[in-house]
């Protein structure tokens, strides 16, 4: 039986955090009281939870006293820095940013793949990366099924990566390419042109109105970004399977909300589509959207503001002769089920 919690959210005004808000009330998770929490540049904001106006409190060492639950959307540093406050106070953290993921004693937990996982934690529990999350709710079903053995995953993730600084470079550059230029040619023309005369990229490392790059995050002597590694090493460690073979490229897409992911995936056994399509038709978080003769697949516009991920275009790869690859595209809302709505579950797995 559940029993109401009180619960903090740290970073509750950025983009992760008003979704966390949002998450708590559209899954009636019980709360007993709600503490929000941020810098001091946000004190005294309020924001609505169940028809009521909370006012935001600064985030410091004394916050968590009280709380049951610690919902953190602020950025590592802030989390290492008010690990062992929580802690102390006898919450339990759930942090969404990369502090803690690959930590021996913090769990890294998706709740519809590894939900008994939570139990071992020691104060903290990590959110996995968004990318991680959307993939997974659909693999590891199939891995439990078939054995995966290989995973190559192309992401293609939207502007709301960078949170709401990312949407609004989007929307601003977007305006102002629109605003210079009379026609599509005018507007290639004129690209490096119009950008130059606004300000510099700020959320990403390259332009993203009308472009799209393989760069997110840092890039690491492997020739892999800090990104691609976080698939890469938090698969292993959700799955409990250290020998996976994963690789991985993030590319950065002009769309404003919702990731998608393109999947090559290669089973110890033969498998069909129709098998696929059966194991996830049964999978919890999971829509299978797959119709593509009547224009259905998984889309970002059809992800946002969903809590399930979507999965479709699920084919045998071609280029594997012994029947053993499946080829499919996934999509989920990344501020929702890929950090928020995570969170909020991992909290009623507690």
């Amino acid at each position: 039986m559940k029993r109401p919690l009180r619960v903090a959210i740290a970073g509750a005004t950025g983009a992760v955090g008003v979704e966390m808000v949002k998450s708590l009330e559209r899954r009636s998770f019980p709360v007993s009281s709600l503490k929000l929490l941020a810098s001091a540049r946000s004190v005294g904001k309020k924001m609505r939870f169940r028809g009521e106006e909370i006012a935001v409190e600064e985030l410091t060492d004394d916050s968590f006293k009280g709380v049951d639950v610690a919902l953190f959307s602020a950025g590592a540093s802030v989390s290492k820095r008010y690990r062992q406050a929580v802690v102390d106070s006898g919450a339990v953290m759930i942090d969404n940013s990369s502090a803690f993921r690959l930590e021996d004693d913090v769990p890294l937990v998706v709740p519809e793949v590894n939900p008994e996982d939570v139990a071992k934690h020691h104060g903290v529990i990590a959110n996995p990366n968004c990318t991680t999350i959307i993939m997974l709710v659909a693999v590891a079903p199939l891995h439990r099924a078939f054995g995966l053995k290989r995973l190559v995953a192309a992401t293609y993730q939207s502007a709301s990566g960078a949170g709401a600084k990312g949407m609004n470079e989007l929307l601003s550059q977007t305006r102002a390419l629109l605003a210079a230029a009379k026609d599509m040619e005018e507007l290639s023309e004129r690209y490096r042109d119009v950008l130059s005369r606004v300000d510099p990229p700020a959320a990403f490392a390259d332009p993203i109105a009308f472009n799209v790059f393989p760069h997110i995050d840092v890039f690491q002597p492997n020739g892999y970004t800090k990104e691609e590694m976080k698939m890469v090493n938090e698969s292993r460690k959700i799955l409990h399977d250290p020998s996976l073979r994963v690789s991985c490229t993030s590319v950065r897409v002009p769309s404003l909300r919702a990731h998608s992911e393109s999947l090559n995936l290669e089973f110890a056994r033969k498998t069909t589509p129709e098998e696929v399509r059966a194991v996830l038709a049964s999978a919890p978080g999971l829509r299978v959207v797959d119709d593509p003769a009547a224009g259905r697949y998984p889309m970002p516009v059809d992800a946002t503001g969903q809590g399930d991920v979507l999965a479709g275009r699920i084919r045998q790869d071609i280029s594997n002769p012994d029947g053993t690859g499946i080829d499919m595209f996934v999509a989920g809302d990344q501020l929702l089920k890929g950090a928020a709505w995570n969170a909020v579950q991992i909290a009623e797995l507690l």
